[in-house]
This record gives C-alpha cells, sequence and structure tokens, in this order.
C-alpha cells in the first residue's frame, strides 16, 4: 500500500505541470463556453433566432478570414518554445517572428475584407459588424501569443485575465441588449471586452515575462512560413468545412436554422473542450520524452473518455437543448447526436498529430489527413443532397469526414512505420 501510494506521489509530483496547465486551459474554455451557455437563451430570446443567426453567420465569415493569417504558426511554435523554455533569445525571436509574420497577414486580409464590403451587398450592409469582429479577433490574436503560455505551461494567468474580461461583459450584455436592434451593441461588449484581455496580456508578455516583441526583416521568415504551412492548410482544410457548414445553412435555409445548427455545435463543444485540452496540456511534457509504449498507452485512455463523453452527449443532449433554447429549437437534438460521435474522432487524430506526426516532423501529414477530411466532407454532401438536401446530410459528411480523418492518420502511421515497435 505505501508503495502505491509513493508511486502515486511520484506520478503527481512528475507530472503536476501537466495537470495544472490541463486543468488552468479546460477551466478558461470552460468558463469560456459556460458564459456563452449563460447568455444563450437570453440572446435566442432577445436578439430573436434571426438577428442572432445573423450574429452567427457573420461570425462564420470572418472565421474564414482570420484563418488566412492567424492559422498554422502555433504547433511549431509551440515545440520551439516547450523546448528551449530558459532561452530568452530563442523566445523573443519565435514570438517576434510569429508576430510580423501575423502582422503581414493582417494586411492582406484587411484588403480582401474591404473588397468584399465593396462588392457584396450583405457584407455591406453589415460593414460595422464585419469590421468589429475582424478587428478584435484578428488583432487579438496577434497580439496575444496563447500558444506561449502553453509552451511554458504558464496558463494560470491566461485563465484568470481572460476570465476577468469575459466576466465584466455579462452585466453590460443584460443592461444594453434588450432587443434585436440591439445587435450591434452586443457585438461591441461581445468583441471590445475580450480584445482589452488581449491587450493587457501582451503588455504583460513584455513587462513580466521580459519579452522583447520587434517586427523582424521579412526575409528571415522563410523557415516561419516553410515550417507554418502544412498546419496552415490542416488549420484552413478544417475551418473552411467547419465555418463552411454554417455559410451553406445560412445561404440555403436562413439564419434561423443557423442559430439551430449552433446549439447543438455549442453542445458538442462543451465536450470537446475537456478531451481537446488534454492533447494540447499534455503535448509540451510528453514530447520531451516519447515512447511506442507511452503513445499506445494514451490512445487507450483516450478512447476510453472519447466514448464516454459521447455516450453522455447522447443520454442528456436533449435536456441541453430543451434547457437552452426551449422547446422550439428541439430539432437540434437529432444534429447534437450525429456530432456527438466527432468527439471520439477528433480525440484519436489529436493522438496522431501530437504524439507521432509533430514530433518526428512529419508535418506534411497533418495537413493531408485534413485535406482528406475536406475532400471526404465535400464527396459526402454532394451524395447524400442527391437523396435528402437538409441539415442533417451537413451534419452526417461532418461526422464521416472526421470518421475517415481518423483511419487515414492510421493509414499513414502503418504504411511509414511510424510506431516503431508496430
Amino acid at each position: 500500500m505505501r508503495d502505491k501510494l509513493q508511486h502515486i506521489k511520484s506520478l503527481w509530483s512528475n507530472n503536476s505541470k501537466v495537470a495544472e496547465n490541463y486543468l488552468f486551459m479546460t477551466s478558461l474554455q470552460v468558463a469560456v463556453i459556460l458564459i456563452n451557455l449563460l447568455l444563450y437563451p437570453y440572446l435566442i430570446r432577445t436578439l430573436g433566432k434571426e438577428s442572432y443567426g445573423t450574429y452567427i453567420f457573420i461570425l462564420a465569415n470572418v472565421q474564414l478570414f482570420v484563418l488566412f493569417f492567424a492559422s498554422g504558426f502555433s504547433f511549431p511554435a509551440i515545440k520551439k518554445i516547450s523546448l528551449n523554455a530558459d532561452k530568452l533569445q530563442i523566445k523573443n525571436q519565435t514570438i517576434s517572428e510569429v508576430f510580423t509574420a501575423k502582422f503581414i497577414l493582417f494586411g492582406f486580409c484587411a484588403v480582401a475584407l474591404a473588397v468584399c464590403i465593396f462588392f457584396v451587398p450583405f457584407v455591406r450592409e453589415n460593414m460595422l459588424i464585419y469590421i468589429l469582429i475582424f478587428a478584435t479577433s484578428a488583432l487579438g490574436d496577434t497580439l496575444f501569443p496563447l500558444w506561449y503560455f502553453q509552451g511554458m505551461q504558464k496558463m494560470s494567468f491566461v485563465t484568470y485575465v481572460n476570465l476577468a474580461w469575459r466576466i465584466a461583459s455579462i452585466p453590460l450584455i443584460f443592461i444594453f441588449v434588450k432587443s434585436p436592434v440591439d445587435l450591434l451593441v452586443y457585438v461591441i461588449i461581445a468583441s471590445v471586452l475580450p480584445f482589452c484581455g488581449n491587450l493587457f496580456s501582451f503588455f504583460y508578455l513584455r513587462m513580466k515575462e521580459k519579452i522583447n516583441v520587434k517586427f523582424v526583416a521579412v526575409k528571415t521568415l522563410k523557415p516561419v512560413f516553410k515550417d507554418t504551412v502544412p498546419f496552415y492548410w490542416t488549420s484552413a482544410f478544417s475551418r473552411l468545412k467547419n465555418e463552411g457548414v454554417q455559410f451553406i445553412i445560412g445561404i440555403f435555409w436562413g439564419m434561423n436554422n443557423v442559430a439551430i445548427y449552433d446549439l447543438a455545435h455549442k453542445i458538442i463543444s462543451i465536450a470537446g473542450i475537456f478531451t481537446n485540452s488534454i492533447n494540447t496540456a499534455v503535448f509540451p511534457k510528453a514530447i520531451q520524452n516519447l515512447s511506442p509504449k507511452k503513445i499506445k498507452q494514451i490512445f487507450r485512455y483516450e478512447t476510453i473518455i472519447g466514448l464516454t463523453v459521447t455516450a453522455l452527449i447522447i443520454l442528456f443532449g436533449y435536456w441541453a437543448v430543451l434547457l437552452l433554447g426551449g422547446k422550439e429549437m428541439l430539432t437540434a437534438y437529432p444534429l447534437t447526436i450525429i456530432l456527438s460521435f466527432t468527439i471520439y474522432f477528433s480525440l484519436m487524430v489529436g493522438c496522431y498529430v501530437n504524439y507521432i506526426f509533430v514530433p518526428q516532423n512529419h508535418y506534411y501529414f497533418v495537413s493531408k489527413n485534413q485535406l482528406v477530411s475536406f475532400v471526404s466532407f465535400c464527396v459526402f454532401t454532394l451524395i447524400g443532397f442527391a437523396f435528402y438536401v437538409n441539415i442533417i446530410t451537413l451534419v452526417v459528411a461532418i461526422t464521416l469526414s472526421q470518421f475517415f480523418e481518423m483511419l487515414y492518420c492510421n493509414y499513414l502511421t502503418r504504411k511509414h512505420k511510424l510506431m516503431s515497435s508496430e
């Protein structure tokens, strides 16, 4: 008994940073989702499904812009920071390179948005909302390197700061958002306050972490973009699929159905927080000492977690939809059931990426599996629409595409013998 207690104590001591990183990372994401869920019944009834759906539709559009400059930088940067946590010069260089690259790409995206405002009537009619969401999310992502705190396993600060600003937005929303005409007011509150948190974190990085963020010569960014490209395509294919679904729903079935899909997606996101954060939290420590035995052990544990979470969503999803959206939103429940299987598939893909592909520098395998996922999504959607033109068809296509992504990761691992014991 004493030996077992000593073993447990040793495990905690060796992995306390991982546990702390996971706890704060998960707490932040859970808090953000819970705040959104707390506000959801109020917003859906106050703004109405049409206005709220319009907000979700515009947010999805802006995310497609953001992916062109924010995607792909995190994984290579986390790896570099994790392996050089005590080397200030390398940390300065890494953050400055990513900062410069994102700022350049931000300029191109701003021009693209301006062109859309000029030529697309819907974008022009909602110009202020587009500009607010784009400016705050894009600049916030540029100024606040979340990946640095993940790599340094210092997520406590990030959690406290972001949570404080988001909590501050709650009373403002209840006070100033009273009807569908207050959509712009809601966007200002929901966008500007989190941006203030990102701005505060940027100055903390300079003052407390002693990071000297500066612009670097463009010619020095070639290696940065080279490492980023595989992950850029990974994120691009993933976001095109996920955000594209809301775009398709908005175009063909209206903003009411965008709100219904968004509710199902929110419920899945709650569970996804707990599962997706596992790999992100474990990665900085695990990458320093990986073995096939340890990888297989991680796969076993995460399989149990993923299937358990999927079962819980199926069992309790109906009541979650009823509580959050009321009877009018119950059509979101079948979508929730279908999407629940993506929890397990995403967790398994995350294992392949974090513990097999990235440590062995097979970055392009990451983008290849996302390409397979995106192409299969398009194929399944087209086949499904030939028989049944409905939102459910899109949701089934999303789930099947992630299943094929998982199978493809397994195929790549076996084909290239990336697990030496296999």
